[in-house]
């Protein structure tokens, strides 16, 4: 059974990790290359951001429920799980905090592209957008050492 659960693990964070990768250097670059304005491929990336959230909160519950089956309440608090929930909870501020606040700025100035790089608002955009890159990025980061701990740790 350990290598169930191991297997389930490692599953739940090459998902996560392989959704935040491909999201990162296909999805969003294709988007704003090949989409008629640049308004369309935010809209675009943005609702793929937010499906990857729910995608990568399902994939770091299941991990840490995972950790609870093979051991105790004990087993969370090993680095693989500690890593797991840090990413969990960076992933809820951007989807809880960053996107809705970027919605709402995108609806307000009608046209990033259009609205005049000095607007507050587009400022506002900027800061939020830098925000939820460096975000996306500790997420990726963190779930890298999630793995390595994962496949380091003794077995169940």
């Amino acid at each position: 059974m350990t290598n169930i659960y191991r297997f389930l693990q490692v599953f739940a964070l090459g998902t996560w990790l392989g959704a935040i990768v491909f999201l990162s250097f296909v999805v969003a670059p294709g988007a704003f290359a090949s989409l008629a304005s640049r308004d369309q491929a935010g809209t675009f990336v943005g609702l793929t951001l937010s499906r990857l959230h729910v995608i990568g909160m399902i994939a770091g519950m299941a991990f840490l429920v995972v950790a609870l089956l093979a051991g105790s309440f004990a087993a969370l608090w090993k680095p693989a799980p500690l890593l797991v929930i840090a990413m969990l909870l960076l992933t809820i501020a951007s989807q809880g905090w960053v996107r809705p606040r970027i919605a709402e700025l995108r609806r307000d100035m009608g046209s990033i592209e259009t609205t005049p790089a000095d607007d507050p608002r587009h400022v506002a955009f900027d800061q939020l957008h830098k925000v939820s890159v460096s975000l996306e990025g500790a997420v990726l980061l963190i779930g890298i050492a999630a793995l390595y701990f994962t496949i380091r740790e003794k077995p169940f």
